[in-house]
């Protein structure tokens, strides 16, 4: 099965480069007006389910293969040990999911549920320190010989809204709770972060950008005046082992595509690596100690790299229906209610790395890679790192058009509570308040023409 569908992706990119595509004119670099590679020469023009799943052009052999390693690292589940896949053993004793792809199925966007791509992080309202004893993050699985930390408890309360024109929407805002905590109670300050898992599309390019690039929007103190800030978070690197800018997850709470993979394989699959050697249990939970393991490390240096260059090496889809007034209409909007303020186009990847592809593109990730205060609506009041419990990443908006066909579903936000694109926007507060009351007050055509933008990217 794997073979067909490895031979489906190659017979697919053959198809795709004999077909003759959009013509990219780029009449300026900071209008994206008539923009369809968003991601310069590491864009895709696949427009299936499969959208989210290319590798970018001009990787050597060497890289090539190791993708394709990556791939089916990133793909196939891991077991318990002992067993005798030895390759792919080690699963637990506490995990979140069995493979990667559980959270980002086809490299595209989890769900808000249980081994769909949602997890709770665990930490200290005050200062984001992990619970005393189920660490820094709740793991709903684990081993058949010991019991799972607990379940996530997830409710919805309806609320009603308005738009300037009477007419009416509804948010549905959740309640977080953990449910049956088999370890004894969690700590009273411990605080509830969750996370769904996002699309893997375009990491390498994001890696790229320079330090300088990002804190050229920086405005901490909103020196301009013009309501929004954009604040840097500085992480430490579990690989070179020392502070670098964030710019990954949803608080831009690590600084590399490496640390993000080898977090996600300890955090959520129980998978030690070079970079994390111990199991993911507390000295509080004894029952997970002296279990058989998969090896020291269970997942070696490299099958590793490989998932970290699959990581790096997905390409970004092209945009679709540029040509549509609507959509042009649309693009007009997005800038005049503000929102490039946070979701910024124009960055020129720098040239550090081996993988020669990724280097000096012009690429438009809607992404300034900063944190912002998003109000008390979507805050989780848990810092993360220099991040307050009220601040987020920008998300990045390439390919968000297409995550309904590559998933099969539209949740968006950090815990996927937005049901369409138009609750996301009018979930925003905090520095965003204004573009959003803005976005109310437009005519229902006006919002469907951005909305019709948004969907082209």
């Amino acid at each position: 099965m794997k073979q067909l569908f490895l031979l489906g992706i190659v017979l697919s990119i053959v198809v795709f480069s004999c077909k003759k595509e959009e013509t990219t004119v780029v009449s300026a670099y900071s209008d994206d007006s008539t923009l369809v590679n968003l991601a310069g020469d590491c864009s895709t023009g696949d427009q299936t389910s499969y959208a989210f799943s290319y590798q970018i052009n001009g990787l050597t052999s060497a890289q090539s293969l190791m993708f394709y390693v990556g791939n089916s690292f990133f793909n196939q589940s891991w077991v318990q040990a002992p067993s005798s896949t030895t390759a792919r053993d080690g699963l637990g004793p506490l995990f979140n999911a069995r493979s990667c792809s559980a959270c980002h199925f086809r490299d595209g966007r989890g769900a808000p549920q249980s081994n769909s791509g949602l997890l709770f992080r665990l930490g200290a309202n005050f200062d984001n320190s992990p619970d005393a004893i189920y660490g820094g993050q709740l793991q709903d699985f684990s081993h058949n010989s010991i019991t799972p930390e607990g379940s996530m408890g997830i409710t919805y309360v309806e609320e009603t809204g308005y738009f300037a024109d009477g007419s009416t929407y509804s948010l549905r805002k959740p309640v977080y709770t953990v449910a049956g905590q088999s370890y004894g109670a969690m700590q009273g300050t411990t605080g509830i972060s969750p996370r769904v898992g996002q699309q893997m599309i375009g990491l390498g390019l994001l890696e790229l950008i320079s330090e300088a690039d990002i804190l050229a929007n920086a405005d901490p103190n909103d020196a301009n005046g013009d309501g929004i800030s954009g604040v840097a978070n500085y992480v430490t690197d579990i690989v070179s082992g020392m502070p670098v800018i964030g710019r990954f997850g949803w608080k831009a709470n690590v600084g590399s595509i490496a640390h993000q993979v080898a977090g996600a394989f300890n955090g959520d699959i129980g998978i030690t690596s070079t970079y994390f050697p111990n199991e993911n249990y507390t000295a509080n939970q004894p029952s997970c100690a002296g279990l058989p393991n998969g090896g020291t490390p269970e997942i070696e240096d490299n099958d590793l790299n490989a998932v970290i260059l699959y990581a790096k090496t997905l390409a970004v889809p092209r945009r679709r229906n540029v040509t549509q007034g609507e959509v042009k209409f649309g693009a007009q909007y997005f800038k005049s209610l503000g929102c490039v303020s946070c979701h910024k186009m124009n960055f020129t990847t720098g040239f550090g790395g081996d993988i020669a592809p990724l280097k000096n593109q012009k690429i438009t990730p809607y992404t300034d890679l900063l944190l912002h205060d998003m109000g008390p609506g979507l805050a989780d009041n848990v810092p993360d790192h220099l991040a307050s419990g009220s601040e987020w990443r920008t998300q990045p908006l390439w390919g968000l058009g297409l995550i309904s066909l590559v998933n099969g579903h539209t949740y968006l936000l950090h815990d996927g509570r937005a049901r369409s694109i138009e609750e996301a926007i009018l979930w925003h507060g905090g520095e965003a308040e204004k573009s959003k009351e803005n976005y109310k007050k437009l005519p229902a055509k006006q919002r469907a023409y951005l909305l019709k933008y948004l969907q082209s990217l």
